[in-house]
């Protein structure tokens, strides 16, 4: 299957890495089998999204077929990006649907991959799944030259440090006197002491 340019581009131009910390693009041969665009994830969520359209009676309405969504990034809370592969033999053409842990509410974005990712990073495009804070520190690029986390954690720093697990760090955090929402960025402050109080993690 042949892929559209603009992500080819961006893939040769940025590498493995998170934009705003936060979304991270799928690649092909990934050392982890959940950003892997050509790993069986794919495939995977495309027969979740099938079994949840049977399993519920009055399920909301898909941006595409099933068999024509094709997962390429992901977000620290667990959002999915996929392209609406119509017509499977024109990637240029090629949409954006985001949608929240495989729940029934998609938003559908007119456009690719690129053009998706711009308007997000310039907040011209309000999507419901992330984050209102997404912004707060401005629009970035952290590349990652380590193993890439499972879906749900956040790297730690290049210091060695493992993986963090976010619902781990909210609950120590709400433990500890912060007032976090279950949803959202968690700020770096609360990171930082987080990675204080388990140095050895």
């Amino acid at each position: 299957m042949g892929l559209p340019t603009d992500y080819k581009e961006l893939v040769a131009a940025y590498g493995p890495g998170s934009f705003c910390d936060f979304l991270t693009l799928f690649l092909p041969g990934a050392p982890h089998e959940s950003t892997d665009l050509t790993g069986p994830l794919p495939a995977r969520l495309r027969e979740w999204i099938s079994q949840a359209r049977r399993a519920d009676p009055r399920p909301g309405p898909l941006p595409g077929p099933a068999e024509q969504l094709l997962v390429m990034a992901v977000t620290g809370n667990g959002d999915y990006l996929f392209w609406v592969a119509q017509p499977s033999d024109c990637p240029e053409d090629w949409t954006v649907a985001v949608n929240s842990r495989l729940e029934r509410e998609w938003f559908p974005f007119d456009g690719g991959l690129a053009e998706f990712l711009l308007a997000v990073l310039n907040g011209t495009a309000a999507v419901p799944q992330f984050p209102a804070d997404l912004l707060e520190h401005g629009a970035g690029f952290t590349p990652r030259t380590h193993r890439t986390p499972p879906s749900g954690t956040t790297p730690g720093p290049a210091s060695g440090h493992r993986s963090m697990n976010l619902r781990e760090v909210r609950e120590w955090a709400r433990a500890n006197g912060y007032n976090l929402p279950d949803r959202g960025r968690i700020p770096s402050a609360v990171v930082e002491a987080w990675q204080r109080a388990h140095p050895d993690a």
